[in-house]
């Protein structure tokens, strides 16, 4: 396993911006600091405490309605693909929340399809193949 001496920092300030993103953005909004955390932890090996925090915080952003940066987190469900990632995210596609439909529903997708970029044209067209989805009538 490899690992970097501020693993624990990095962890914490990625839950407290998922847990609690207004009190985040008022004392500590940086969206490049996030992308950069995220990126740190989607490449390294973790150990099982490390990898099911980052399945735990993989469901708490899909939970959510999108913030700035977000996308950036199929990065660590790649990095953490498993069954019990994808049992967390299939739960969220059954929820009452469109939003978790949805999210989880492209992070899936991501997951099947490595070599599709997670790139916004992706995100946007996913978002425009759900929404005639939805509209179309059963």
């Amino acid at each position: 396993m490899s690992t970097f001496p501020g693993l624990p920092f990095a962890l914490l300030f990625l839950e407290w911006e998922a847990r609690y993103p207004q009190e985040w953005t008022a004392h500590a909004k940086a969206w490049g600091t996030k992308q950069s955390l995220i990126r740190d932890v989607a490449t390294i090996g973790h150990d099982p405490r490390v990898r099911a925090k980052l399945v735990d915080l993989v469901d708490v952003i899909v939970q959510r309605p999108y913030r700035c940066k977000d996308r950036e987190y199929v990065r660590v469900a790649r990095a953490v693909d498993g069954a019990e990632l994808r049992d967390t995210l299939a739960r969220a596609q059954r929820s009452e929340r469109p939003w978790a439909q949805r999210h989880a529903g492209y992070v899936l997708r991501l997951l099947d399809h490595p070599e599709v970029p997670n790139t916004r044209h992706e995100w946007n067209t996913w978002l425009a193949h759900e929404h005639r989805r939805d509209a179309t009538p059963a």
